[in-house]
């Protein structure tokens, strides 16, 4: 069974097709998104990354995302889960002006289709 942690972790490794996979079965996997516990992680750039992904996949699903993620922070530095926006400009750009909300609001920075075809 795969845990939003895995995912987070795929992605803050910028491993993109292991996160696309993780990604297919944990929505596969589950019903409910409200109902995905909190990664039991104390890193709290992994945690910012889940909670932003979980309320990421409940906005595109029409769903209630997980109580706690309310209650989880924004980094205190900016984290972009696509690598090659640290060297590409217009990509970078992108990525700040135009991330998902759930995102943008951590500080975590995609472009606006992260994750849209899984």
């Amino acid at each position: 069974m795969v845990t939003l942690e895995q995912v987070a972790t795929a992605a803050r490794d910028y491993e993109s097709l292991q996160l696309r996979s993780l990604t297919q079965d944990l929505l596969r996997q589950t019903a409910r998104l409200s109902d995905v516990p909190r990664p039991s992680t104390t890193d709290i750039q992994l945690l910012a990354i889940a909670a932003s992904l979980i309320e990421l996949f409940a906005l595109r699903q029409k769903q209630t995302p997980p109580a706690w993620a309310s209650d989880v922070a924004p980094l205190l530095e900016p984290f972009f889960l696509v690598k090659a926006a640290q060297q590409m400009k217009r990509l970078r750009e992108l990525c700040e002006t135009q991330s998902p909300e759930p995102m943008r609001k951590r500080k975590l920075y995609a472009p606006p289709n992260f994750l849209e075809f899984v």
